[in-house]
């Protein structure tokens, strides 16, 4: 078995949140390299919080973020300008520019981080998108895309730099089943062809079964598991087992203290009727 050389992401007693006030924290965790991490939670407990503060889109409350072995809190902007080139990230929604076509999308990291020609540049982004099945693609715009084609198309930017790190926030929401399959099976299949970590923020729990070589569970504030998918099946923890087998906390109905509109649905009711001329 060949040893990868992707660099692991290491937390030390992060907290993320915004304006001082913290959404998750005491978070020691580390992201193992040239593996699979799922970070899972229900909505709302921080895991695209995270990612931002990962790559420093948003700065930390308190705590380290190691990639590799470099303190991203400490480092200068032109040596965060050379992490960020090794890292790719897959966003929601793909993030793609409407105003350019898909071919000229892909190429946009190229030609703003290298000196490459545009017939070496042209190559590669021809390669990225035959790799995620839009080949034929190349002078298509955004939204001449389907939903699942934009998250390829996404992807295939993400890649076109040959990231050591690939992001990947919710990258299977909006999707229908077979759609979703299909992309984790895509995720599976770059892992296998490039050299790399990846880091999956999801509530999907059909995506974590099928992907994940390493889950982190945020939840209630806090990190409440790291570890392998099959120590996270077996778990007892309560708050865990709702997660994972999709039960519902018991809760009051809501109770209606007045109708939602009350005597003035007839009122709208009765003019609505005299401008539509009915009796």
């Amino acid at each position: 078995m060949v040893m990868s050389k992707a660099p692991s992401i290491r937390l030390e007693n992060l907290a993320v949140g915004y304006g001082g006030k913290a959404v998750v924290g005491g978070l020691n965790l580390e992201f193992p390299g040239g593996r699979l991490t799922m970070v899972v939670g229900g909505s709302g407990s921080g895991k695209s919080t995270l990612l931002k503060h990962i790559l420093q889109l948003q700065p930390a409350i308190e705590g380290k973020i190691f990639f590799g072995g470099h303190d991203m809190c400490s480092l200068s902007r032109n040596q965060m300008h050379c992490i960020r080139q090794r890292m790719g990230v897959l966003f929601q929604d793909g993030a793609l520019l409407g105003s350019l076509r898909l071919k000229d999308n892909i190429a946009l990291p190229l030609r703003e981080h290298t000196r490459l020609k545009e017939a070496e540049i042209m190559d590669i982004v021809a390669d990225r998108l035959e790799l995620v099945g839009l080949g034929h693609a190349l002078e298509l715009f955004p939204n001449e895309l389907s939903g699942g084609m934009r998250k390829r198309a996404g992807l295939a930017r993400a890649l076109v730099m040959d990231p050591q790190v690939l992001f990947c926030d919710e990258p299977t929401s909006g999707l229908d089943p077979v759609m979703s399959a299909e992309l984790d099976q895509l995720l599976l299949e770059m892992m296998r062809h490039f050299d790399m970590t990846m880091v999956v923020v999801t509530h999907d729990l059909a995506s974590m079964r099928a992907l994940a070589d390493h889950v982190v569970v945020l939840g209630d504030g806090r990190c409440l598991f790291q570890g392998n998918l099959e120590e996270l099946e077996r778990t007892g923890d309560p708050y865990l087992r709702n997660f994972l087998d999709r039960t519902a906390e018991g809760r009051d109905a809501p109770r209606l203290t007045r109708p939602p509109l009350g005597q003035d649905r007839g009122v709208m009711k009765r003019n609505c009727d005299k401008i539509l001329g009915e009796s």
